[in-house]
């Protein structure tokens, strides 16, 4: 689809997870509009392709590779970003990892590579841009949380706690900032890669057979374009998009 470039000044949006998914989309989203993305995920490959394919449509990007779960490897991303163009407007903390399984089952690496990408990662990110944000007086970080952080089901005990988690270190930053806006995005069943992390099998099989309702990943950064591109006054401080389907 093609959208028509933002009016407001080109932004400098951090995207974390941007490989795939929800990243890839906003990403897509966002260059399109006419903002620079940088790029950030594991997988330099898929980022490399996904930068030239975006910079072949008239877009403006930087892939780096990124490890969210590593603070110097937050860091180094933020930092090229603001070697690059000079400034950070945008951080969206969106990677993530859904390991669902009962906890009777006991996958505690997967709890603990939870609580590493959704929790820790998201903490790395805030950390890696606040100075940088507090500097030029301004700054959004949009941080995606889950419906799992509204509620918890059956196999989501550790997913949700992140979630919860992350909503209310979105909270708490959001009361301690006057400069600084803060979202939280809090997607249903989308169209992802999230459901390949699943180990556990016969779990597995019952969110993929949950996923015919689910809605594309695009949804996610149409409401990421929103919330950002609003005036400056204003905080678009939480968005939670599900299939009109799901319960």
């Amino acid at each position: 689809m093609t959208y028509p470039p933002t009016t407001a000044a080109p932004k400098v949006v951090l995207i974390t997870g941007a490989s795939s998914g929800i990243g890839e989309a906003t990403a897509r989203r966002l260059a399109a509009a006419g903002h620079h993305v940088v790029l950030g995920a594991r997988r330099a490959e898929r980022l490399a392709a996904l930068a030239k394919e975006i910079e072949a449509g008239g877009g403006s990007t930087l892939p780096h590779t990124l490890d969210v779960t590593d603070p110097l490897s937050t860091r180094s991303f933020v930092r090229a970003a603001h070697d690059r163009y000079g400034r950070v407007d945008v951080l969206v903390n969106n990677a993530g990892v859904m390991p669902l399984s009962r906890l009777d089952a006991l996958r505690t690496d997967e709890w603990d590579r939870m609580i590493d990408v959704n929790l820790r990662g998201v903490l790395h990110g805030i950390a890696a841009v606040l100075p940088i944000m507090q500097a030029q007086g301004a700054g959004h970080i949009v941080n995606i949380a889950s419906v799992s952080g509204l509620r918890v089901d059956p196999t989501a005990a550790v997913y949700s706690a992140t979630k919860h988690a992350v909503r209310a270190l979105s909270e708490g930053l959001r009361q301690e900032s006057r400069n600084l806006r803060v979202t939280v995005i809090s997607p249903g069943l989308t169209r992802s890669e999230l459901t390949d992390t699943i180990g556990d099998q016969d779990v597995k099989d019952a969110v993929t057979g949950q996923m015919a309702i689910a809605i594309p990943a695009a949804a996610i950064g149409e409401a990421i374009h929103y919330a950002i591109t609003q005036p400056v006054e204003v905080d678009v401080n939480e968005l939670v998009i599900r299939p009109t389907a799901q319960g």
